[in-house]
């Protein structure tokens, strides 16, 4: 078993994560893969005498691709910190199933910021930092007081995330726990951890259920927390792929989770169509 340990009590070794050179996200949410098999569509029929045709094909190609770098544009930027660690973020080669792509991006992070002021967050909890981009938008959204408890079980992610916390003004609002999150979330339930105002999600899929129940049925959660939880849309996968055997693991994890969510009684919540999909919970009183 491997015990949870936090950065700032226990450094972590440095581990070398070699830099490449910076290549374009590939497309992983339901818009990016609409507009990338809308642009395949229409240069595979480029030579169709239907103008109209073409012309509405070109529309919705337009409206698909054109979505995020809109969205984006319209936002309030990310801090120069955030743009730092996104870049380096992007300059490493990746491997155990780590990508730059698991990058919350600037709108998401945007949200969740103004996710924590509307909270009257001073706690925040995170399951799944990966390179503490979303962590460090989050931090920048506390009080002087607040804090963000980021878990994260890679070393060579916690390292990178560590070193841009460390370049930023409010990095030190950051503690990170390293280790599987499960441990992680028993371990601080029994050493009395104070209750969390929000609490982000965006780990590993098949794992949301279980990181849910433990939040709900612990003292972690403060009486008006909200829970959000990353990806749940994935891809479009839960509603575009009729034979369950056609999703990727990933896939059929969501989607169970999803179907469990709506009959949960002990929550309600609402699915935000942003990026990958974000859904909003929040425990009924009881």
């Amino acid at each position: 078993m491997v015990e949870a340990v936090t950065v700032e009590a226990v450094p972590v070794a440095k581990v070398p994560v070699a830099e490449v050179a910076v290549t374009p996200p590939r497309p992983v949410t339901p818009t990016t893969i609409l507009a990338q098999h809308l642009a395949d569509l229409h240069d595979h029929l480029d030579g169709i005498e239907d103008a109209e045709a073409r012309a509405k094909l070109r529309r919705a190609l337009d409206l698909a691709a054109g979505l995020d770098p809109y969205l984006t544009a319209n936002t309030t930027d990310e801090s120069a910190a955030l743009a730092e660690l996104a870049r380096r973020t992007r300059a490493q080669h990746w491997g155990d199933g780590l990508e730059q792509e698991m990058l919350s991006g600037p709108v998401e992070a945007q949200l969740l910021k103004f996710l924590v002021r509307m909270c009257s967050a001073t706690r925040v909890l995170e399951i799944g930092m990966f390179t503490g981009y979303s962590a460090l938008a989050m931090a920048e959204a506390l009080p002087t007081h607040g804090v963000v408890v980021a878990c994260e079980r890679d070393a060579a992610a916690a390292q990178l995330a560590r070193e841009g916390f460390d370049a930023s003004e409010v990095g030190h609002r950051v503690r990170i726990e390293i280790g599987p999150a499960l441990q992680t979330l028993h371990r601080m339930i029994a050493d009395g951890e104070p209750a969390f105002d929000f609490v982000f999600v965006d780990a590993d899929k098949g794992g949301y259920q279980g990181y849910l129940d433990v939040l709900l049925e612990s003292r972690l959660l403060a009486p008006s927390a909200v829970i959000a939880v990353d990806n749940t849309l994935m891809q479009g996968q839960p509603w575009t792929s009729a034979d369950p055997q056609e999703m990727t693991e990933n896939g059929s994890a969501i989607a169970a989770f999803n179907r469990a969510l709506t009959d949960d009684p002990r929550t309600e919540q609402v699915v935000i169509p942003i990026r990958d999909g974000l859904t909003l919970i929040r425990p009924v009183p009881r």
